[in-house]
């Protein structure tokens, strides 16, 4: 049966699809990323409004953006997560819009060249809504469409006032409320030249006509680069800022751009395959190449059905070709001159979004130039849009994972840190997360543990040593005053004040307590963060539940939960509700990933005369890593110390603390 020809009308619906197939799944199973926490934790507790002194001083036009959306879009993950992909769909087919105007003749090309900006590979940071859609993408959305209106306004002379105000309005926006979008405005004059150049003038004349028609974007353009002068002359900077190590040399500059253009421009589109080359069998991968195969299976024959079967000519593939490799180079100088790297699948990939037009153009006219059959180039495209789906289901695969990570590290420090005193600091070398900073994090645990938050300084920091220490943490003893501020507000702390922990990848958390000996316990295993143990004060922690904040969602119940509620219950010397844990653990046929984790349920079993069963569980936890026999004694000689006072019962400790070699 054969499919009825599909429609320019039909065209959004191959967009919506598209977008579905690479971003919609694994909504559900993504959450708050990087900034996002910070601007979700202000909208929450501070409301819409608090956007204007927020960005007043250092992106004020990104003001009327982040107002709007946050007004009508709450703070829940998945509210924003779903906001994502209509983003993502409405940029999409406003590159379609300007892409079709300026190359009217050659819709399926323009088609082409907009869904590989959809899926664009190299671009990793979709998940990242909250701060991406308002930051980032809303702007190039009005830039697109400023450039589609130009197009507009030359294809019908009749409007062209009308499309240029409102050309000039959107360029505006779009432009000035970001930097990321600086380099590409030279892209214009060369589609106006495109455009222009389609009637039978001199190359002179054409370029001196399309300056003319550019020339009110070129003043909009001239202020901009004297607003960054002024706005980069402020001082601004990222919490997390890392520069390129080398300073600026047209060695380095040059080493910078073809970088780019490799990386942007083509490797991007195989980078999936290499991604998953050695996890072929994993779930993950998998599910990555049935998106992918389903993806071609599916747009063979819509191409087939929507390919008018003209190619390109020549001046326009190369046309192409030449525009998308500039707009790559020129997508990348904003961050360049920043100072700052491109680098795939990191943070720093997000400057691959003013790369996209460009790299997208830049494809498309190289399969053009290289492939000459019809059919090939068809099969090619095809190709390419699964390679680009399933690369971005393959990123929404590790902000998901990422997502898992963080509610396991919330739960963790709820269940050992239910409540804590205010203006409290939490001291850690790192936590292995792969989107968030400590920075980052200070707006969920201060959506955690203040609730009920009302306008006034921030009361909960969280630092990592790795990075802070010398900064805002200027060394790691006792009563060092420490502040900090979080766009209107701000902590005032001190390094007494302090509550120590850590968490490996794959390991619980732990708050460290000098009270225990942990400096001496963990000496071989947790490495620098125990240069910090001294400052962290336990008595900090409360017992008083509160309410778990919004995002929060209740997880399985896995050994992390029983060693953190077992800490906890050790810390109050609740030797009961540590052997209650033990045995629902134990019933529910659920033990420790690490030995050093039996260390509370030995201590509960000594203090409560259960010899038998804490020395049986010290030799397993020895026979399992002989590291921990510094912590097994600090137990047995608690125990010894304050442990039962019969005779038996002394006895038993002391055999227990010459077996395991504790006295000398």
């Amino acid at each position: 049966m054969e499919i009825p020809r599909l429609s320019e009308k039909h065209i959004p619906l191959i967009f919506i699809f598209i977008t579905i197939l690479a971003y919609g799944f694994l909504v559900p199973f993504t959450g708050f990323y990087w900034d996002d926490w910070a601007f979700a934790w202000i909208a929450k507790f501070l409301g819409p409004a608090e956007f204007f002194p927020a960005f007043s001083g250092i992106r004020p036009f990104l003001i009327p953006i982040f107002f709007t959306t946050t007004s009508l879009i709450p703070p829940v993950p998945i509210y924003w997560q779903i906001f994502a992909i209509i983003i993502r769909i409405l940029a999409g087919l406003s590159a379609w819009f300007a892409l079709n105007r300026i190359w009217p003749r050659f819709k399926f090309q323009t088609l082409i060249a907009s869904l590989l900006f959809l899926v664009f590979p190299a671009y990793s940071q979709h998940w990242v809504a909250y701060t991406h859609i308002n930051q980032e993408w809303i702007p190039l959305i009005l830039y697109l469409l400023s450039m589609g209106l130009t197009a507009s306004a030359l294809r019908n002379p009749k409007k062209f006032r009308t499309n240029t105000i409102y050309a000039l309005l959107l360029f505006f926006e779009g432009l000035f409320a970001t930097e990321y979008f600086f380099g590409m405005e030279p892209l214009r004059f060369l589609f106006i030249y495109v455009i222009l150049s389609e009637g039978s003038k001199t190359i002179i004349e054409t370029v001196m006509k399309a300056f003319k028609v550019w020339l009110p974007y070129l003043v909009i353009w001239l202020m901009n680069a004297i607003w960054l002068a002024f706005y980069y002359s402020r001082g601004y900077n990222s919490y997390d800022l890392e520069v390129l190590n080398e300073p600026f040399s047209p060695a380095g500059i040059l080493l910078a751009i073809v970088e780019a253009v490799w990386m942007a421009g083509l490797y991007a589109w195989a980078q999936v395959l290499v991604l998953t080359a050695n996890i072929i069998t994993a779930p993950s991968a998998i599910l990555t190449y049935f998106m992918m195969v389903l993806t071609f299976l599916i747009m063979v024959p819509i191409f087939k059905n929507i390919s008018e079967g003209k190619s390109l000519n020549r001046k326009t593939y190369i046309s192409f070709f030449l525009i998308g490799l500039l707009g790559i180079i020129l997508g990348r100088i904003p961050s360049l001159a920043a100072g700052l790297p491109f680098r795939l699948q990191s943070s720093f990939d997000r400057f691959a979004i003013s790369m996209m037009l460009g790299g997208s153009l830049f494809i498309v006219g190289f399969v053009e130039l290289l492939v000459r059959s019809e059919r090939g180039k068809l099969y090619i495209f095809a190709l390419l849009i699964a390679l680009g789906t399933g690369q971005q289901f393959f990123n929404g695969n590790v902000f998901r994972r990422d997502w898992e990570r963080q509610q396991d590290i919330f739960w963790q420090m709820k269940w050992r840190m239910p409540s804590l005193e205010p203006n409290t600091v939490i001291i850690t070398d790192v936590i292995a997360v792969d989107y968030e900073s400590d920075i980052a994090l200070m707006g969920p645990v201060n959506w955690i543990y203040e609730p009920d938050y009302k306008r006034g300084n921030l009361h909960y920091l969280l630092l990592f040593t790795d990075i802070r220490l010398g900064g805002i943490l200027p060394k790691l003893e006792p009563e060092i005053d420490i502040q900090f501020k979080l766009r209107t507000e701000t902590f005032y702390g001190n390094s007494s004040q302090a509550v120590v922990i850590h968490i490996a990848e794959n390991d619980c958390l732990r708050v460290l307590d000098p009270g225990l000996g942990d400096g001496e316990t963990y000496k071989n295993k947790l490495g620098r963060v125990l240069d910090a143990v001294h400052l962290s004060d336990t008595s900090l922690i409360h017992r008083d539940e509160l309410e778990p904040a919004d995002f929060l969602l209740e997880p399985d119940k896995t050994w992390c939960y029983y060693y953190t509620k077992a800490e906890l219950a050790r810390q109050f010397k609740d030797w009961d509700q540590i052997l209650l844990l033990q045995e629902a653990a134990k019933q529910n046929r659920i033990e420790p990933y690490d030995p050093f984790d039996w260390l509370p349920f030995i201590e509960a079993n000594a203090m409560t005369s259960n010899f038998d069963t804490a020395k049986i569980l010290s030799v397993d936890a020895i026979n399992e890593d002989a590291r921990i026999r510094v912590g097994i004694c600090k137990v047995w000689e608690r125990a010894e110390a304050y442990g039962p006072a019969g005779t038996g019962d002394k006895l038993h400790v002391g055999d227990a603390l010459r077996a395991f070699q504790c006295t000398q």
